[in-house]
């Protein structure tokens, strides 16, 4: 892990957004969430879009997601949460924030026949009562320590069902020092999730990403395997 005198070095770095220094001027030190806590007090959110992220949009329109239970891990506001939710399928919002839990709690509210629920709960020490049939995951495995990787990989794997999918939508930097979001190439994930058995269907460039955000988006689909499939 980053200790807090690295953190606040990189935190100082000029070439930081400033939103983003603040941010990670808020993480230095902090414990068990109390950084994300602090930044959803403060409204430090540069990652929350305001809206349902463009991509999961065209995905739920596209009818070609699994039906079932569905995960959405670091949800936040929980947009992509309702977003996603369906008669078909019951989707849980995980933050370890209990301050954006209950902004997203507030805002489903508008939605009161959406079938999905919201938890304040750490990811990785949490342990669901069911599996899931998708996980779906933005802005999430980019704003953990990269020592964490393949403790998220196993979690992921240890929660979703046997040949269950899950979607990363891979937001794709290599110029940072330090984090959150820390740098992410395609082949981080690679790395981690392909000994779990997941093997890529598809990775394409996210047409749809924010104007901030263009070239650096990948949309993946990837699918869990019980015995790993011939290449």
């Amino acid at each position: 892990m980053v200790t807090g005198g690295e953190c606040c070095m990189r935190c100082r770095d000029p070439r930081s957004n400033p939103e983003v220094g603040q941010v990670r001027g808020l993480m230095c030190g902090s414990r068990d969430g109390e950084g994300w806590e602090k930044c959803w007090e403060k409204g430090l959110t540069p990652w929350d879009l305001g809206k349902p992220t463009p991509a999961v949009t065209h995905l739920v329109q596209s009818e070609t997601l699994p039906k079932g239970r569905v995960l959405v891990p670091g949800c936040g506001t929980g947009y992509d949460v309702v977003t996603l939710a369906s008669a078909e399928r019951f989707v849980v919002g995980v933050d370890i924030s209990e301050g954006a839990i209950m902004k997203a709690k507030k805002w489903s509210s508008s939605f009161p026949n959406a079938n999905c629920l919201f938890l304040a709960a750490d990811f990785f020490s949490w342990n669901p009562t069911e599996l899931f049939d998708l996980i779906f995951d933005y802005t999430f495995f980019c704003a953990i320590d990269p020592s964490m990787r393949l403790d998220w990989a196993k979690k992921i794997s240890d929660i979703l069902k046997p040949d269950g999918e899950l979607i990363t939508l891979m937001y794709l930097v290599s110029d940072q020092e330090g984090g959150p979001p820390y740098n992410t190439a395609v082949a981080d994930y690679k790395e981690v999730l392909e000994p779990m058995g997941f093997k890529v269907l598809s990775i394409e460039d996210n047409e749809l990403a924010i104007e901030q955000r263009k070239g650096k988006e990948k949309l993946a689909r990837w699918k869990r395997y019980t015995t790993y499939p011939a290449l």
